[in-house]
């Protein structure tokens, strides 16, 4: 139903054309019928001054036509003829009312304060000429007329202001709305680009670590396949057991991208350090896991970001060093919690029977270091916590991460 009134709406500028011939036959046509029955002595005819009374009448009512537009113009225009047909002692009659029209038209479109200047000294400019023409009105009751007129022409100036009012604020209201919705979408598409960034963290790593097992393991198999078979099928096992781990975390860091929630897996952290360190041990390094219990529950994010930094520190000791001693040490305090991992470097008398080369470029020169050590920094600075990995004075490389137990960064939402 609402959609059908719409649709049969005139538009605005037949809208005003109907209402001035409104109001300029109302003004005509009640003036004159209203004074039909008075004497021609007391009053000026209309025809009298070339018609100017029927002009006065006139002219009010068919500037309506464009009182949108130029709703000063008009309101000039029906002042100055109301003044000069009153001043004019023309006969009293309904020919006020393209003036009340176009005081709530100026209000109504304009801004507010000039506008109700503009009205309040165009009335008040009325009244004055009004109550100058009524001094010697006969019957002296017709004065009623002149203070309905500037009783009418105030309450019309403040029936626009107050449209004007409510147009103003439901504009407000909705441009807080659209602001409020721009707002709620750009937050969402931060939450998804900090998600994004998050999964591909977790792919790094998960990825990273297995590749370079399997790049060790399969370099060993190559290696030994003829000499040894036994021992290929030790590594070829390792291979298996790598890939399916790694192919079943991907799966749980993926599972956020469906929406079946079925099957998902928590992501690893503290419990899983000991299951890594297992894993490092078949990629051929020496590793030492020192851990003890936290004294306080330790949060998720920052398990996660524990076992994350442990994996990624001891993929870069597979890629960069090869077989060497690595120790894992985990130490808590009241507010932080401290993980530390330290290689000793290539060892001179380690082989990797010649199947994989190993350098330590990547990771004695900072300013050569891959993607690794940034995203483990990155990974402490959102959690409010820090990060110092260089080369040791007697050889070999150290990670030292420091995190808050309570996370204070943008990642603990």
């Amino acid at each position: 139903m609402q959609d059908r009134v719409t649709l049969f709406r005139l538009p605005a500028w037949a809208q005003d054309v109907l209402l001035a011939v409104f109001i300029t036959v109302m003004q005509v046509q009640g003036t004159v019928v209203r004074n039909s029955g008075q004497p021609e002595a007391v009053l000026r005819p209309l025809s009298d001054l070339g018609y100017l009374g029927y002009i006065l009448l006139i002219a009010p009512g068919a500037v309506l036509v464009v009182r949108r537009p130029w709703p000063v113009a008009v309101f000039t225009v029906t002042v100055l003829a109301s003044a000069a047909y009153y001043a004019l002692d023309f006969p009293d009659g309904p020919g006020w009312l393209g003036l009340f029209v176009a005081i709530y038209t100026l209000t109504a479109r304009g801004d507010g304060h000039r506008s109700l200047v503009l009205a309040g000294v165009g009335i008040a400019a009325l009244t004055t000429v009004w109550l100058i023409a009524a001094t010697d009105i006969e019957p002296p009751a017709a004065i009623g007329w002149v203070y309905f007129r500037i009783g009418a022409s105030g309450m019309s100036a403040a029936l626009g202001e107050s449209v004007r009012s409510r147009r103003f604020i439901a504009a407000q209201a909705l441009e807080r709305a659209e602001l409020a919705e721009r707002t709620r979408e750009e937050e969402a598409r931060a939450r998804v680009d900090a998600e994004r960034l998050r999964i591909a963290r977790e792919v790094h790593d998960t990825v990273a670590h297995a590749i370079a097992i399997i790049n060790v393991q399969s370099g060993v198999t190559a290696h030994v396949l003829d000499k040894r078979p036994e021992r290929a099928g030790q590594t070829l096992k390792a291979i298996e057991q790598t890939s399916s781990r790694a192919l079943a975390e991907m799966r749980a860091i993926l599972g956020v991208l469906r929406d079946d929630h079925n099957g998902r897996v928590p992501h690893p952290g503290l419990a899983q350090l000991v299951e890594l360190s297992a894993m490092a041990r078949e990629a051929g390094l020496d590793v030492d896991l020192e851990m003890t219990a936290p004294p306080t529950p330790v949060p998720s994010v920052v398990g996660n970001a524990v076992y994350r930094i442990v994996q990624e520190s001891i993929t870069n000791v597979i890629r960069h060093v090869g077989p060497t001693r690595v120790m894992v040490a985990l130490n808590y305090g009241t507010e932080t919690v401290e993980v530390r991992v330290t290689d000793a470097g290539r060892q001179p008398s380690s082989k990797t029977d010649g199947a994989v080369h190993h350098t330590d470029e990547g990771r004695t020169h900072p300013g050569t270091c891959g993607r690794g050590i940034l995203g483990m920094r990155e990974r402490c600075q959102l959690l409010g916590g820090d990060l110092d990995a260089g080369p040791l004075p007697y050889g070999g490389f150290a990670v030292t991460a420091q995190l808050p137990l309570a996370p204070t960064g943008p990642a603990n939402v």
